[in-house]
Order: C-alpha cells, then sequence, then structure tokens
C-alpha cells in the first residue's frame, strides 16, 4: 500500500507518529503469533492424540461386530455439551466442558447381557469423538487468527514500516533542499544588496 504524504512538518510529524507507534507495536504482535503458532501446534497434537485414541478405542471392541445387529443405539443419546469462553493467545474460544449423555431405561433381564458394555463403549467413543471434533474447530479457529496476525506483521515489516521510513526520509530530504536553497537566495540576495549599496556609496562619493 502507498503511504500518502505531503512535503511539509505537519506531514513530517504525523509520519513519524505513525512509524513510532508500528514500531511499537510489532513486538506486541509477533509474540502473540508466536503463541498462536504454538497453540495450533499443541492442538494439532491433541486432535492426531484424539484420532489415534478413537481408532484404537474401535479396534479393541472389532470382535463385538457381530453383535451390533442386535443393538438398539436409541438406548444413549447425546443430552448436552458445556461450552465456555476462553481467552487463547489473545483470541477468545469456547472451551469443550462436560457432555452429558441420556441413557434409555431397559431390562437387564430381558436384554442381552452385554448391551451395558455396549452403552459404556458408545459413550466413550462418542466422547473421544466429540473432543477430537471440537479440538479440530479450535485448531482451525487458532490457524485463522495466526495467519491473519501473520499478514498483520508482514503488513508492518514489509510494507508500512519501510514505506513511513521511505516517506520520512523524502520529507526530511525535500524540507533540507528547501532550506537551503532558502539559505542560498538570502545569501544571494544579501550579496546583491550589499553589492547595490557599495556601488550606490561609490556613486554618492
Amino acid at each position: 500500500m502507498a503511504i500518502r504524504f505531503q512535503y511539509n512538518k505537519t506531514s513530517l510529524q504525523q509520519q513519524e507518529k505513525a512509524l513510532k507507534m508500528r514500531v511499537r507495536t510489532l513486538p506486541t504482535i509477533k509474540a502473540k503469533e508466536s503463541a498462536l503458532r504454538q497453540q495450533v501446534k499443541h492442538t494439532k497434537m491433541e486432535v492426531e492424540r484424539l484420532e489415534a485414541r478413537l481408532e484404537e478405542e474401535l479396534r479393541g471392541y472389532q470382535g463385538m461386530v457381530r453383535l451390533w445387529g442386535e443393538f438398539d443405539p436409541s438406548l444413549i443419546t447425546v443430552q448436552s455439551v458445556e461450552l465456555s469462553m476462553k481467552k487463547i493467545a489473545g483470541v477468545m474460544l469456547p472451551v469443550l466442558g462436560d457432555i452429558h449423555y441420556e441413557i434409555r431405561p431397559f431390562s437387564i433381564f430381558n436384554a442381552p447381557s452385554w448391551w451395558a458394555e455396549g452403552i459404556e463403549l458408545l459413550k466413550t467413543l462418542a466422547t473421544v469423538g466429540i473432543e477430537a471434533e471440537f479440538q479440530r474447530l479450535k485448531m482451525e479457529f487458532l490457524d485463522h487468527a495466526r495467519r491473519k496476525t501473520t499478514q498483520k506483521v508482514n503488513l508492518f515489516e514489509k510494507v508500512q514500516i519501510p514505506g513511513y521510513q521511505d516517506a520520512i526520509r523524502k520529507i526530511k530530504r525535500f524540507l533540507e533542499d528547501e532550506e537551503s536553497l532558502s539559505k542560498a537566495s538570502q545569501k544571494i540576495m544579501r550579496s546583491n544588496m550589499e553589492r547595490r549599496a557599495q556601488q550606490e556609496g561609490g556613486t554618492v562619493l
């Protein structure tokens, strides 16, 4: 983006103020970017851990696959999921709380004996699945915030700060040249006046 400025002292002060603000703010933005990068990395590892656990849980119960045809999946449903908000690295993110399940009563005498175990299995699988999906969404939020922060760092470092520095340099050079020309003009004018005065003085004499 082009930095707009005028060749005068007021514009110079404005450019210097804008540059100072960005130079002062840049370390904070860089620290935020670094913190977000770490959070994204940590969350990604957590997603991978939960997905691996989910696969492990499924493998552990592969022997029961034939029995699932007898199972009534409506016995267990997710009733509610508790969420809260927390600021992480300057970004407000939802935090997963308790997951509440509703388990429909069934006759332990008439139902197959393994149904109780099946309900616990589904509860475990659902919990791990919800946690994994939640962490995946959290990672996307964090990564989006990190990308925006990285863009801001690049904007400050590569565009705005060099742009303001260049504008300040140009304004200062212009003002210095203007001052030099003014001094030179004054010197020439003074020399002319002195010469004229001497000539007039000589004529009078």
